[in-house]
């Protein structure tokens, strides 16, 4: 069926792309299981090893404006689940995620494992509960990065952020840059970031991977902000707007409201 859809060309790379990805997972699993890395360093270095493999196993071209921030807390946009991917494979850093993730098959293992920060969406104190993760990560010399929006979108516009890990990042001291991610592709026929890239709404997972691995001439350009954001605003909602307006512009014709 995904032969005829797609043409032999896009069915073939799927294939060989596909099976590049599991023997992948199956290395890092094995990696793990004989390095067991114990400091958050360490764990934090064999993510971006893993994630640097999969960039290049997958053609993704990635562009660097500013410098990636080496210590704090960095939030960026979130079209999908290929921004963790590509942020880790620049440099060793840990990541907030929601704790469902924690109990998938392998993936949520993966995840323990690379030192990530969990925290349980709708359950009152879970961002001040992830706090502690937080400067432990950062207090070990490992920046910390969250997706203020809470959730992925269609990168058509920048969603309202969340403000309860921000809030508590703040109380904690931890300075806060601001990071953007911009998708391209070339193709197949009929591709577009918003459809192939993104993931979002209701679409399943395993189709979307299938398309994904599809992709040609996908470049990613991500830009960091020069210096920590300097709030103006002590209030809660009022910085995570801050923290919005400020992603924005650095986003330039990137983003939109």
């Amino acid at each position: 069926m995904l032969r005829k859809q797609w043409g032999l060309r896009s069915f073939s790379r799927l294939v060989w792309r596909g099976s590049i990805v599991v023997a992948l997972i199956g290395y890092g699993v094995a990696e793990l299981v004989v390095t067991q890395p114990t400091s958050r360093k360490d764990r934090a270095r064999w993510n971006q090893r893993f994630c640097r493999r999969i960039v290049r196993a997958l053609g993704i071209l990635v562009t660097v404006e500013g410098a990636f921030p080496e210590s704090g807390v960095l939030i960026t946009n979130h079209q999908t689940y290929m921004d963790i991917t590509v942020l880790a494979s620049l440099l060793p850093c840990v990541f907030v995620s929601k704790a469902e993730i924690a109990q998938w098959p392998i993936v949520g293992w993966m995840t323990k494992m690379a030192g990530t920060v969990f925290v349980e969406r709708g359950r009152g104190g879970s961002a001040a509960a992830a706090s502690v993760g937080m400067m432990a990560a950062t207090g070990a010399g490992v920046p910390v990065i969250f997706f203020p929006e809470g959730t992925t979108s269609d990168g058509s516009s920048l969603l309202p952020f969340r403000g309860g890990l921000l809030a508590e990042a703040r109380i904690a001291g931890l300075p806060v840059t601001i990071g953007v991610l911009h998708y391209t592709v070339a193709g197949p026929a009929g591709a577009s970031v918003t459809d192939d890239v993104a993931y979002w709404g209701d679409r399943g997972l395993m189709e979307h991977v299938a398309r994904f691995l599809t992709l040609e001439g996908l470049q990613v350009a991500v830009r960091f902000a020069e210096s920590p954001l300097p709030f103006q605003s002590g209030e809660r909602k009022a910085a995570a707007a801050e923290a919005r307006e400020a992603m924005l512009r650095l986003g330039g014709g990137w983003l939109r409201e």
